[in-house]
């Protein structure tokens, strides 16, 4: 069983997802509500994302816009929580996170990590960005 983050946005998924692409690699694959098979009327012209998988190492990060028409909050009161395999990777992933976006907690030691940060980034979703976790 895993938990997967599913996050949403207001008509930017297709950027957020294609820059979270850009910094964690992986697979990208996303479908528009115009292409959902019989898309409603409202849907068929739309190139707002129903639905976006970024895979990445056997991880999902997933994402959609609100449908068109709708209005909701994109994520409130929840981290994304991102564990790099080394220090020079959270720090390099904490600021290209960060371009754009507001540092809630520079990257730096803690007594946990030897890296770690927090950033709200430019479309509305907040990181936890890790080095790995200190043994002992």
């Amino acid at each position: 069983m895993t938990f997967d983050p599913y996050l949403h946005f207001q008509g930017n998924c297709r950027d957020a997802m294609q820059a979270y692409h850009q910094i964690f690699g992986g697979n990208l694959q996303m479908m528009s509500y115009a292409e959902a098979p019989d898309a409603p009327p409202d849907s068929a012209g739309s190139d707002r994302i129903m639905h976006a998988t970024l895979l990445v190492e056997g991880r999902m990060l997933l994402g959609a816009d609100f449908p068109p028409g709708m209005t909701g909050d994109p994520q409130q009161a929840v981290s994304v929580s991102f564990t790099a395999a080394s220090v020079d990777t959270a720090r390099q992933a904490f600021g290209r996170l960060a371009q754009g976006g507001a540092v809630i907690m520079e990257f730096a030691p803690t007594f946990w990590s030897d890296g770690f940060g927090m950033v709200k980034d430019r479309f509305g979703t907040h990181w936890m960005v890790s080095a790995p976790w200190r043994q002992g």
